[in-house]
């Protein structure tokens, strides 16, 4: 389907930027991706996957991402200065990432709605479960952390995705993405990764944004006693060959939700290569399925 833009969305009053695919009648699932990430950042194929096993989707550009609204009047992070305590250039919080993500479920008229996020998508995702419960029918974390630092760093040679100056060129910036997904940590299609970061630039890419993303997540503190309190179904998915985020910090945020499900996925890194489609989205729809069961017969 055609991407659709709805305005005044959440207490910010922002444009989101959203795409619709699947049975309308099927249960809705909200799709978060991460720290610099658009909406086209979730495969077509995995998402062809998931419509396949009988779920609505919803994928939309975050706040500071793709064409959604851009943060442009705010300070750029300083993220050193963050690390160490001073968050006075952090412009916003996951709070103010997950209150958008409510406020999109209200302008598309949803009650609540299965969430599942990556990366960066899954601390906003596991934000709205802990303040918003009864908008989140189940929850899927994937390779996330719940945000405690006691958790174990990223394994030595993991990069993220733009590392050096910025990009100032859309085939600098293309060669950029393409080189952050071989070292992903695992095997993906790299030509696959190239057009898709080709798109990601004339969509609205921006550095500045994606360091405002991250900087959120410094200035949220630790999820973990909030994770604990949560009672609805949820499954946290992680990379075995994961080399951003170490599968422990994975281990953790299972550890934390009572009665989550952990599941570790060969040859899956922090990405999402074509080989772990099936199972990735094999998991989340039984996951959303048996919540729908739980609460039809609630």
């Amino acid at each position: 389907m055609a991407e659709e833009r709805v305005s005044g969305v959440g207490p910010a009053g922002i444009e989101i930027v959203y795409e619709r695919l699947g049975d309308p009648a099927a249960p809705p699932v909200l799709l978060i991706m991460g720290a610099g990430g658009q909406l086209i950042n979730w495969p077509d194929g995995l998402c062809a996957a998931l419509v396949a096993h009988g779920l609505r989707l919803i994928r939309f550009d975050n706040r500071d991402s793709g064409r959604s609204t851009h943060f442009d009047d705010a300070p750029e992070p300083d993220i050193a200065a963050a690390l160490a305590g001073d968050l006075s250039t952090v412009a916003y919080r996951l709070s103010d990432l997950a209150a958008d993500t409510v406020g999109l479920l209200d302008a598309l008229g949803l009650d609540s709605v299965h969430l599942v996020g990556a990366s960066l998508g899954g601390m906003i995702a596991q934000t709205v479960a802990i303040t918003w419960p009864r908008r989140v029918r189940s929850l899927t974390s994937i390779m996330s952390t719940p945000g405690d630092r006691m958790t174990p760093p990223p394994r030595p040679g993991g990069a993220p995705p733009v590392t050096g100056p910025p990009p100032t060129t859309r085939e600098l910036y293309v060669e950029r993405m393409v080189a952050g997904a071989a070292a992903g940590g695992a095997v993906t299609d790299l030509e696959t990764a190239r057009a898709t970061a080709g798109r990601a630039w004339d969509r609205g890419w921006s550095l500045p944004g994606m360091l405002r993303q991250a900087a959120s997540v410094i200035g949220s503190g630790d999820r973990t006693p909030g994770l604990r309190g949560l009672e609805v179904p949820a499954l946290v998915i992680h990379g075995a060959a994961d080399t951003s985020a170490d599968p422990a910090r994975g281990q953790a945020t299972a550890e934390a939700i009572p009665g989550a499900q952990f599941a570790l996925v060969e040859g899956m890194g922090h990405n999402f290569p074509p080989r772990a489609w099936p199972e990735v989205s094999a998991r989340i729809a039984a996951l959303v399925h048996r919540a729908e069961h739980e609460l039809d017969n609630a």
